[in-house]
């Protein structure tokens, strides 16, 4: 094997001791080329390794190389073939010396020394730190954990220390993995009659914990205490931006049975949809309210009380200026809405909901398609005659055959003719008209 490392006109010295080599003396280039030693190189990508580790199996590989074969789903040693007792990396220094003395001896021909490779954070660092974490919410000493949860945010700005934080859930007990032990100290410190006493310590483990998104189960059921969702609804409500992103995020992880026991989550959602903060927030929020009116056990007090709230205007918002993942999230809490008599009402009174609705039908995704199926189905009646007359003037009967002859699902092309019998009764009613308007100049209210 042959380094790719190739130099003209930087070999002048070499040119003078050797003569000229090429071009019969004529002034001719000298090109050289360095063999790399084998043992210096990786036996996974074959090149010149700069930070080499051992695996249990005593074979050297270059660590990029490696923790890509390993989070491949390899157990297995690449040279050896056998099964790996376990996935450390051992730092060979012996190696890296010897491969930064060959870079030197070889800077002539334009080589670089390679730098020696800070040390990565070990699993049992982390685990320690999460231990010393737990004793100090035994003790009740939130200064102690904010200096600990500190050092962990801290390790995470850093790309390769941050998988080996959120990894280390697969190594150990799920109550000592890195989101658990957060989680619990959360809990431990939003317990009491004030969450203004912890404030500090609080905000930090919020930030640390979206970084480690998704939870584990044991992480997930410490954040879903009475203690911590009333926490993460008070912060929903609060002025600091940080921590009102961090806490949209967190909520969408919890469990939905128990979010819906919390009192003011609605206010606190609607809340942040009305003066969002950013898109992956207003995301969270739309997805936690589609979790508490689709699958919570009281969902259609919930559902109302969210109708109460001027959800469906701030829905049709949404739609209206929101990316894809936006609109289809508003469009399945429409979807919802529209299953309480409440709700439909609301929707129907909405002069803008309609032809919005028919405008995302094959415009957005099949989900978004298939939940603008299942409004058009529950709000239209044949008692309302008008609105099924306008549904046809704004191409929806023709969108719905469309939808049926490129593909979807099954619930979704049972409704598509379900409405197309419904509609096929008021095509001579209707008078064509454009359904391609421009909604770009709707205000938005502040």
């Amino acid at each position: 094997m042959v380094l790719s490392w190739t130099r003209r006109n930087v070999f002048r010295r070499a040119k003078k001791e050797k003569g000229q080599i090429q071009g019969g003396g004529c002034g001719g280039e000298l090109e050289v080329e360095v063999v790399i030693p084998n043992h210096f190189r990786c036996p996974v990508s074959l090149e010149l390794m700069t930070d080499p580790v051992t695996l249990s199996t005593g074979i050297t590989y270059d660590r990029v190389s490696i923790e890509k074969w390993i989070e491949g789903g390899n157990k297995t040693c690449p040279v050896t073939n056998q099964v790996l007792t376990n996935f450390d990396n051992i730092p060979n220094h012996a190696i890296r010396r010897m491969i930064q003395d060959w870079c030197v001896e070889n800077s002539s021909y334009g080589i670089e020394r390679i730098p020696t490779p800070r040390i990565p954070l070990s699993t049992y660092e982390v685990s320690q730190t999460c231990t010393r974490i737990l004793s100090a919410c035994r003790r009740g000493d939130d200064k102690k954990c904010q200096e600990l949860v500190l050092k962990i945010k801290d390790w995470g700005r850093d790309e390769r220390n941050r998988r080996c934080i959120i990894g280390n859930r697969a190594r150990t007990d799920a109550g000592n993995a890195a989101d658990a032990v957060l989680a619990h100290a959360f809990d431990c410190f939003s317990s009491g009659d004030s969450f203004d006493k912890h404030v500090v310590v609080l905000e930090e483990i919020l930030e640390v914990l979206t970084w480690m998104i998704p939870l584990g189960e044991e992480g997930v059921s410490k954040l879903s205490s009475k203690a911590s969702l009333n926490c993460l609804v008070w912060f929903l409500e609060g002025k600091d931006l940080a921590s009102r992103q961090s806490a949209a995020l967190l909520l969408r992880q919890v469990y939905v049975q128990e979010l819906a026991k919390v009192g003011k989550v609605a206010e606190a959602l609607v809340k942040m949809i009305r003066e969002p903060t950013g898109s992956a927030s207003t995301k969270a929020c739309l997805a936690t309210i589609f979790k508490l009116v689709s699958s919570a056990e009281n969902r259609g007090e919930i559902a109302q009380r969210f109708v109460e709230l001027d959800l469906v205007s701030l829905l049709v918002e949404a739609i209206v200026d929101g990316d894809k993942g936006v609109c289809e999230k508003a469009l399945g809490v429409l979807d919802c809405v529209c299953d309480i008599q409440m709700g439909k009402e609301v929707v129907m009174n909405n002069a803008l909901t309609l032809p919005l609705v028919v405008k995302k039908l094959l415009r957005v995704s099949p989900l978004a398609s298939s939940f603008v199926v299942s409004i058009l189905k529950k709000i239209f009646d044949k008692k309302e005659e008008g609105a099924l007359i306008e549904a046809v003037q704004l191409g929806t009967f023709q969108k719905l055959l469309v939808l049926l002859q490129v593909g979807c699902d099954d619930s979704t092309k049972e409704n598509a003719t379900e409405l197309l019998k419904l509609l096929n009764g008021y095509r001579n009613k209707a008078t064509c008209t454009d359904s391609s308007s421009d909604f770009k100049y709707l205000k938005k209210s502040f």
